[in-house]
């Protein structure tokens, strides 16, 4: 039997799905793509909706002070050891959660705190201004030489 084939989703910041242009924080959607065996095909869209993720954190807000709610330390609220807060996830971003199954974000630019939640879930940041077909050219060619523990020299 030959080895299973390694795939993993990359996500990209792009305005137009050509350009790598919008900085992490200005994005208002990724667009996923599918890496199988160093092959990327788009694969989805997915859009930040900042009014969706107020209104979740506004019920969960409505629970504090209830049985389980945040002031319930013992069932991990806001002064529990569990952290979380009433969010669940602590300090971490929506957009952070948006793409936690990625292996990896491309974007204009990511700010230190971000990188910092990122890398928290695993998922490498990559900064850079180029295309995104160019982009994903070397990124799956990265991760091909890595996943085989190759060189990337020469």
């Amino acid at each position: 039997m030959g080895a299973a084939a390694l795939s993993y989703k990359i996500a990209i910041a792009s305005s137009d799905g050509k350009q790598i242009d919008e900085t992490f924080g200005s994005a208002k959607s990724f667009i996923i793509y599918e890496v199988t065996d160093g092959v990327y095909r788009q694969a989805e869209e997915r859009i930040f909706h900042p009014d969706k993720i107020r209104d979740e954190t506004a019920a969960l807000l409505n629970r504090c002070g209830s049985s389980g709610g945040c002031g319930d330390r013992a069932h991990g609220g806001c002064g529990s050891s569990a952290g979380g807060g009433c969010s669940g996830q602590g300090d971490l971003s929506s957009k952070v959660m948006l793409i936690s199954d990625c292996r990896c974000v491309v974007c204009k630019k990511i700010g230190f705190h971000i990188q910092k939640q990122l890398e928290r879930k695993a998922i490498s940041a990559f900064d850079v201004s180029c295309s995104a077909e160019e982009a994903l050219d070397k990124i799956t060619f990265y991760y091909s030489r890595i996943d085989k523990h190759e060189s990337l020299r020469g």
